[in-house]
């Protein structure tokens, strides 16, 4: 699942291979897919894409964006894997949505488990989701201060919740989900189930510059090793605690590497090095 190194470095290479081009054919829905979402029909795609021109790639947290001309974008997010191909080169036979360049370039964006391909005037997007995460800052940008992340925190503090609910529920931390949190968390030696409320004052400073820190090596070795870029190729930061790595030693105690169910989904964890209670 695209999460925020890999918008980060997918929205760099669009950026790279896409920015200045022009548009001339563009198709949606065409390999319906239930859990594909779309803005209005996808079937009026091709008609809005055709003719206009790349102005730029960028990402906000987990969320990529091409802005076109005329005021349009599309926003890409969550599981979308997009893919960019040279001229005259394979493409995939499934796909929810093809663009193809004048240079006869082309990208498509396939749908894994979910995800979701908008296409509008970029100052009337009205998904809920992408709204409230651009009013706040992404944890790489400079925006998310030390202030910013405490005052989350405090006021969270207080309640049974626990670390993993704090991190990627209701979009507090925008972009941060559950794939990049198992590794912030053993950086910060933190379990995913220990309770906000738990916590010393070194340990909510721990967790901050684990955010910023993971974040950034992640997003500077190309994204996680368990991603592809457009390009299809994994990315080059080595992931440290996934379904990957399950049974294997911890690289700090030597003790193995956990798997357990929990909040509807998985966490991995070292039960040795991260605090649980």
């Amino acid at each position: 699942m695209i999460e925020i190194p890999e918008a980060k470095v997918i929205s760099a290479q669009l950026n790279k291979e896409i920015s200045g081009k022009n548009i001339k054919f563009a198709a949606a829905g065409t390999h319906p897919n239930k859990f594909a979402w779309y803005t209005g029909d996808p079937a009026d795609y091709g008609k809005k894409l055709f003719g206009r021109k790349v102005v730029k790639s960028y990402n906000h947290a987990s969320r990529v964006f091409i802005e076109l001309d005329n005021g349009f974008v599309l926003i890409f997010g969550e599981g979308t894997i997009i893919s960019y191909h040279e001229a005259g080169s394979a493409k995939p036979k499934k796909h929810q949505l093809f663009v193809e360049f004048t240079d006869d370039t082309s990208l498509t964006v396939s749908i894994r488990m979910y995800g979701f391909i908008l296409c509008e005037d970029k100052d009337l997007v009205t998904n809920k989701y992408i709204v409230d995460s651009m009013k706040k800052p992404s944890p790489l940008s400079p925006g998310f201060t030390w202030n910013y992340f405490n005052e989350s925190f405090i006021a969270n503090k207080d309640t049974n919740m626990s670390t993993k609910a704090f991190l990627a529920t209701e979009q507090r931390i925008p972009g941060l989900g559950n794939g990049v949190l198992h590794d912030i968390l053993f950086n910060a030696l933190i379990h995913p189930k220990l309770k906000l409320k738990a916590y010393n004052e070194e340990e909510s400073d721990n967790l901050y510059n684990s955010i910023r820190i993971t974040l950034g090596e992640m997003a500077n070795k190309g994204g996680r090793d368990t991603e592809k870029d457009i390009y299809g190729q994994k990315g080059g930061y080595k992931s440290i605690m996934s379904r990957n790595t399950i049974g294997t030693g911890c690289p700090s105690c030597g003790g193995a590497i956990e798997k357990q169910s929990y909040m509807g989904g998985s966490i991995y964890f070292c039960p040795e090095c991260q605090r649980n209670e």
